[in-house]
This record gives structure tokens, C-alpha cells and sequence, in this order.
């Protein structure tokens, strides 16, 4: 191995053996989906337009069974049904906050579980997914990158967490049934569990699908991705997927940010922006936002706000302001209203939008931060409960 090569995460580079049985269609391309329709015994002539039916019933009308495909032939749908398979991932438990955030833990291929978030507001429904079991940053104000990194998801797995979500929400099409344009999943944001950059390809081909205009048919401004910085693949994120970027910030040195994401020791500060400042032009985004969690003493003093100020000069930007979401044994506390507020209007008279993003699902653990803690922490409770009664 050249020992100039770059370091990549093992989770990226080492494949996992395909299971035997039949094959999910949920995450193919619509390339993947003909080729595996032809080595059924699809003629070649039909497959594009197989693959067209196919795709509506699975990702327009959110159909499970094959023999509810009617426009198909029975004996196709007979191989279909023998052949393939329609799998999303496994709902565990589904929790509802008291301000109507719904948090679901599901299931995938392995056992190996993941958290996903619904969050309704009067004029959206975002719908926080994850990319990967657990996470490798380590950010050290965020309980889910104190969880070890486990594998990356598939595609299958991350655009199913889409699914999962619709089907509880209600909201596939009935056929036959007046259009409705309303929304109750109308965004999706990948701010759940994992770095996406650091699983690119799995990520852009779920996104594809979801903005597939055949299918759940969402517009790339309504995808948001957030990254730590993984300054390589931004380019190819407004390259490959076009959708909108959020960057996790949160400090406006180095040498802060190095602490509370360590990933800048790799990609500081100057690096990041330079690339920030050239996606807009290249995805038509309208603007990047900047996430910004407020930590008392750390990095919410007023020279902060106004360094941040020159650092995303030039750059079409608004600034997420995150109160905290403090949990059992965190190394920092939240900023005080009064604090957040004076940071918020420093930016704000500067010429930038600064929302204060209020906490939701804080009672069901789903805040941004919060994602699978609470489960975990259960089960270790429960294990300690039984080794204590010699179980």
C-alpha cells in the first residue's frame, strides 16, 4: 500500500456479502432495477418500461405486494413475487413528544438499529434521517458520535427510513382518490445519525430516488445535507445530488473547533470555507446554512458573533442557532437566553438570518444530539439490573 494514500474508514472500503434469497428492489437505481429485471427473464425491450410500472407502484402509490401491481400480468407478477422482494426497515418502537415529534427506532440487516425523527411545524414536516450505525466523529458536545461507528447504511436502508415514515404518517396516494398536494413529509434533512459525506454513494443514490419525479418526488431544495466538513465530497455533493447543505460550525477558531469537532484537525477552518464558497455557484443552492450549537463559555461570546460575521463574508448563508441539548454527563452547558439572543442580533444586524432553532422531542430524547442515547442507556440499565440479581 502506497503510504501516501489517503486514510479511509474501513466501513468504506471492506464490501459486505450479499444475502442469499431473493432481492430487495428498495435502493436500486432505476439502472440497477432493469438489469435485475432482465437476469429474471425480462425482455430487454420491456425492462425500461417494467421498470417504470414497477417504480410508481413502490415509490408513488407505496405498495408492498406484488400481486397489487395490476397493470402487470399475473405471471409476471408471480416471478416478481418469487424472485424479489419490497423490505424496509423494521419499526421497533415509535414515540410521539408532547409538541407532535415523532421519534422511530428501526431495524436493519443485522440486527443493528438506528433512530429517525418527524418533526411537524405549521408550514412543513422535516423528516431527520440517518446515514450510518453510529458515528466516527466524535464531536464532543453530540451523544450520538459518542456511540462506535458500526457500518455505513445502504441505500435500501436510507431511503426506506423515508418510507417507514410515510406509512406511519398515512400519506401514500390511494388510487382513484382526488389528488392531494398536501405535505405532511415535505423535507428531509440528513442530520441523524453518522457522517453522510463519510457514505456518499449509498446517501446520493437514496437521494435520487427520493427526488425521483416518478416516485416520492421531492425537490433537491427540499433534501438538506449536514455535514462536519468532509471538505472532498462537498464538491461532489453539489456535483452528484444538488441539494441543500448545512455545515455543523460551531466555533469560529481552530483551536475551539478542533475540540468540539475534531474532524477540523483535518480540514480546518480556511479549507472549509473555501469550499463552501464555490457550492452555491456549482448546485444552485440558494444559500448554505451555517449550524451553530450555543455552548456557555465555549462559544457564544460576542467576539465569537462577530467573527463569524467575517468568516462567512461573501458566502449566501444563514446561521442556525442550537440551544444545547444537554444529556447525563455532558461536558458543557447550555448558553443562557439572554446570551443567545445578543449572539442572534449580532448576526442578525450584520445582515443575516439567525433563527434560534427551537428544542423539539427534548422529553422523547430526539433532539439533534440526542439520537439513540436514550435507548442505549436502557439497555445498559437493564443489564446492569440483571447482573446485579445474577441473571
Amino acid at each position: 500500500m502506497d503510504a501516501k494514500a489517503p486514510i479511509t474508514h474501513d466501513v468504506l472500503t471492506i464490501p459486505r456479502k450479499l444475502p442469499e434469497g431473493p432481492q430487495n428492489l428498495i435502493g436500486l437505481s432505476r439502472d440497477q432495477m432493469r438489469d435485475a429485471l432482465i437476469a429474471a427473464g425480462t425482455k430487454e425491450k420491456q425492462a425500461k418500461m417494467r421498470v417504470g410500472q414497477i417504480w410508481q407502484w413502490i415509490y408513488h402509490w407505496g405498495v408492498r405486494d406484488f400481486s397489487e401491481m395490476t397493470n402487470l400480468a399475473k405471471d409476471y407478477r408471480a416471478m416478481l413475487a418469487e424472485t424479489f422482494v419490497i423490505e424496509l426497515p423494521q419499526v421497533v418502537t415509535r414515540q410521539v413528544s408532547e409538541d407532535g415529534t415523532r421519534k422511530y427506532l428501526v431495524r436493519i440487516a443485522g440486527g443493528h438499529e438506528v433512530e429517525v425523527v418527524y418533526i411537524p411545524e405549521t408550514d412543513r414536516g422535516t423528516l431527520c434521517i440517518s446515514s450510518q450505525v453510529g458515528c466516527t466523529l466524535t464531536c464532543s458536545f453530540c451523544h450520538t458520535g459518542t456511540q462506535k461507528l458500526v457500518r455505513n447504511l445502504t441505500a435500501a436502508e436510507i431511503v426506506g427510513q423515508v418510507m417507514v415514515a410515510r406509512d406511519d404518517l398515512g400519506e401514500w396516494p390511494v388510487p382513484g382518490a382526488p389528488k392531494d398536494e398536501t405535505r405532511l413529509l415535505s423535507n428531509i434533512v440528513l442530520m441523524g445519525m453518522g457522517e453522510p459525506l463519510y457514505n456518499f454513494e449509498n446517501v446520493r443514490d437514496a437521494m435520487k430516488i427520493a427526488m425521483d419525479p416518478e416516485g416520492i418526488s421531492l425537490s433537491r431544495r427540499r433534501i438538506t445535507l449536514s455535514t462536519s466538513g468532509v471538505v472532498p465530497e462537498i464538491a461532489r455533493t453539489a456535483q452528484e445530488i444538488g441539494c441543500q447543505l448545512a455545515i455543523s460550525f460551531h466555533a469560529t477558531t481552530d483551536d475551539v473547533r478542533d475540540r468540539l469537532v475534531p474532524i477540523n484537525k483535518r480540514w480546518p477552518i480556511a479549507d472549509l470555507l473555501d469550499v463552501l464558497r464555490e457550492y452555491p455557484k456549482v448546485s444552485n443552492s440558494e444559500r448554505i446554512t451555517f449550524e451553530y450549537v450555543m455552548l456557555d463559555g465555549v462559544n457564544d461570546s460576542d467576539e465569537d458573533a462577530h467573527r463569524l460575521v467575517k468568516l462567512i463574508d461573501g458566502i449566501p448563508a444563514k446561521i442556525n442557532l442550537i440551544p444545547f441539548n444537554e444529556w447525563p454527563g455532558a461536558p458543557y452547558k447550555r448558553s443562557s437566553n439572554n446570551r443567545i439572543r445578543k449572539f442572534a442580533d449580532i448576526i442578525y444586524h450584520a445582515g443575516y438570518a439567525s433563527p434560534i432553532r427551537k428544542p423539539r422531542g427534548e422529553d422523547i430524547m430526539a433532539a439533534c444530539g440526542q439520537l439513540k442515547s436514550a435507548t442505549e442507556r436502557s439497555r445498559k440499565s437493564k443489564a446492569q439490573i440483571a447482573q446485579e440479581a445474577g441473571l
